[in-house]
């Protein structure tokens, strides 16, 4: 009885031991298998986080990218606005003081601001659609972009006006020629005019100063009886119409022996003789003989109007 009780507690005790070795077993299975699905996902997570890591360095790849981009197109754009804002003001200046060629380098310069102009516009439009395809939120280049797209269209509508002014004046300028070479020909008309004219007054002046000479001019001749006779002045003796007492004048004086005078410059003709005798006929209150150390000196016109209205001829017989 005791043996049998002994084994019995023999094989519960065995029994028992197996229980544990199977527990102990699947103790260890169970850790080992944890074990191993642990150590499985660390490496899916290891997985994923290098690919993660590579996405990521992608992003920041194109990320940088896209910012060298935008900063070097941007910082070329804004030395392009500039630029063109310090020629814009030069141009100003000298298209007040503008002269031919000043005009010429104007529209020269009107040309490359607006070569550059689009060529910005056009560089904004892809910076814009970088940025945009990008989907990086970039604000402080969005912000940039703004303000130079509205800088853009701000001196782009300023160079226009200043093409629409150079255009204005350029169109007031061929009026302004039209209107002078209209000007030269009615200048060039008017001076033949007036140089017909000219002529004309200058053919009527000569006229005038030729009448004017035969108006005021008149003839004196002095001499005795004998030398008169003999140069044709007087023709006999006898009175005749109050031409002289017992003389009278030559129907054919001759014109040469007298000497030509100006009535308005001649007031005295010289004499110088004991006697002197009017043969031609004159006013007697027109004249008066002087006399001086009992001599006739000269013969004073005190009328010169009264005096020649008769005759042009003043003939003197004088006596030593």
């Amino acid at each position: 009885m005791d043996n049998k009780s002994n084994t019995e507690k023999r094989t519960e005790v065995s029994g028992k031991t197996i229980v544990k070795n199977l527990i102990a077993g699947a103790v260890i299975l169970v850790i080992v298998i944890t074990g191993l699905i642990i150590l499985l996902n660390k490496d899916s997570q290891i997985n994923e986080l290098h690919i993660e890591t590579h996405r990521l360095d992608e992003i920041i790849q194109k990320r940088d990218s896209v910012i060298n981009e935008l900063d070097g197109a941007i910082s070329e754009i804004e030395q392009n606005i500039s630029f063109i804002k310090s020629k814009r003001e030069q141009l100003e200046f000298e298209y007040r003081e503008s002269s031919q060629n000043q005009k010429d380098r104007i529209v020269e310069d009107i040309i490359l601001m607006d070569s550059m102009l689009a060529e910005s516009e056009q560089k904004m439009e892809q910076l814009t659609k970088k940025l945009h395809d990008s989907n990086i939120e970039l604000d402080s280049f969005r912000k940039r972009m703004a303000v130079l797209n509205s800088e853009l269209k701000n001196q782009t509508q300023v160079v226009s006006n200043l093409k629409k002014e150079l255009e204005n004046k350029d169109a007031q300028l061929a009026d302004m020629g039209k209107k002078m070479e209209q000007l030269e020909t009615v200048i060039v008309v008017q001076t033949d005019s007036l140089t017909a004219l000219a002529d004309s007054v200058e053919q009527a002046t000569a006229r005038l100063r030729l009448l004017d000479q035969q108006l005021y001019k008149a003839f004196w001749v002095l001499g005795t009886f004998k030398e008169l006779r003999n140069n044709n002045i007087l023709a006999r003796e006898g009175g005749f119409l109050g031409l002289g007492k017992n003389k009278i004048l030559s129907n054919d004086l001759n014109e040469d022996y007298f000497t030509e005078l100006d009535i308005r410059e001649t007031e005295i003709i010289p004499l110088n003789a004991k006697k002197a005798q009017m043969i031609s006929d004159h006013a007697a209150n027109s004249y008066r003989f002087v006399y001086q150390d009992d001599l006739i000196a000269y013969l004073k016109i005190e009328d010169p109007y009264e005096f020649w209205k008769r005759t042009k001829y003043a003939v003197i017989e004088i006596k030593q």
